[in-house]
């Protein structure tokens, strides 16, 4: 397996996304090689510190001349800066390139990301529009959010893709036989909703094997009323930077007020939320695949460190053993009969990708 790691993208890149993947060595099998996208003597240089030797079988360096900067223009950048370490690794993820990473992985501009894969890498047979599937730990157990900020605006027949391809990777890898599909909504009633929300629900309702058990809000996503949350990219971005940013909040507010109630219990309650942040930490969850894309395309956190890169290339590594892509495919040829649906409901039709796997 060859994985194509952007060693430029992220808040804390070279730096921290050169250690992740270094850690990240220590993990892979015979055969398998972690290709770098970046400029050629600054890994090189980085390499050498670490005493990683030229000659070694697990490394790959493929010189990228530029970068694309989080504040640029997603769309701009990737069709101008065709040297940027973004653009080149998602030619390798395509499935004709003659030295094709199987998995891509990328802590950089989330916009550019999406659209470098959809230029490159292309979408999968029928899938209209990929999305982000992020695996969110809560108490009792992760919930997968799809879609987390690829496709702020999405239609009806977005979110009912989403559903089915979120079935598939939740069952994959969180081994659950039947996930509790549900959509994020302002209220839990059937009346409510706009009419592309009710549309995604009949839509769901209509789709054999999936077990769709109807809306959630906010406030019930981390008390286990569901195992997969569909909502449009905005609100599921919000939804997972505001649940990283309470849950952080929180840790802090617990140890001030321990520290400032009864200093002497810190030394004896210090394991103990160690323990349960860790279980909470995004950092060990790694990056989010880009459902629906011909190849494997993982986005990484922005901030992620060197911890989270090489959890992002454990969980790339098992997202490509594990098939999924081929059995979003089946699934979605097998629901074929449901898209006629969503066609008759927008009054046009919708012409889905048609490219091999």
């Amino acid at each position: 397996m060859r994985i194509g790691i952007d060693i430029m993208g992220g808040d804390h890149s070279p730096e921290a996304i050169m250690k992740g993947a270094c850690m990240a060595l220590e993990q892979l099998q015979p055969g398998e090689v972690l290709v770098l996208f970046g400029p050629q003597g600054l890994m090189r240089e980085m390499l050498d510190e670490k005493g990683i030797r030229k000659d070694d079988p697990r490394i790959e360096l493929v010189h990228c001349a530029d970068v694309i900067e989080m504040g640029d223009s997603a769309a701009k950048a990737v069709r101008s800066k065709t040297e940027s370490t973004i653009v080149k690794m998602h030619q390798f993820g395509a499935h004709d390139h003659p030295s094709r990473c199987d998995v891509v992985l990328s802590a950089g501009n989330t916009g550019a990301c999406v659209a470098a894969a959809m230029l490159h890498m292309r979408r999968l047979p029928n899938v209209i529009r990929p999305g982000i599937a992020v695996t969110i730990p809560a108490f009792h157990g992760p919930v997968v959010l799809l879609d987390a900020g690829a496709n702020p605006e999405p239609k009806p027949e977005h979110l009912w893709q989403y559903g089915v391809m979120a079935d598939v990777f939740a069952k994959r890898t969180l081994g659950l036989a039947a996930p509790r599909i549900a959509l994020m909504n302002i209220g839990s009633e059937e009346a409510k909703g706009t009419g592309e929300i009710k549309q995604a629900r009949d839509l769901l309702k209509a789709t054999p094997g999936i077990n769709y058990i109807g809306y959630v809000e906010g406030r019930d996503f981390f008390e286990g009323a569901a195992d997969v949350v569909i909502t449009d990219g905005l609100v599921g971005n919000t939804v997972l930077k505001a649940a990283e940013g309470m849950a952080k909040s929180l840790f802090k507010a617990i140890a001030a007020e321990i520290l400032e109630q009864k200093p002497e219990l810190m030394l004896e309650f210090e394991p103990i939320v160690k323990a349960i942040y860790a279980k909470n930490d995004y950092h060990e969850y790694g990056g989010a695949p880009l459902l629906g894309v011909n190849g494997a395309c993982f986005i990484a956190h922005g901030s992620s460190e060197a911890r989270t890169i090489r959890a992002a290339v454990r969980n790339c590594r098992r997202f490509v053993q594990l098939g999924i892509n081929a059995e979003v495919v089946r699934r979605l040829e097998e629901t074929a009969g449901v898209l006629e649906q969503v066609q008759a409901l927008q009054g046009a039709e919708v012409k889905p990708a048609s490219v091999r796997v």
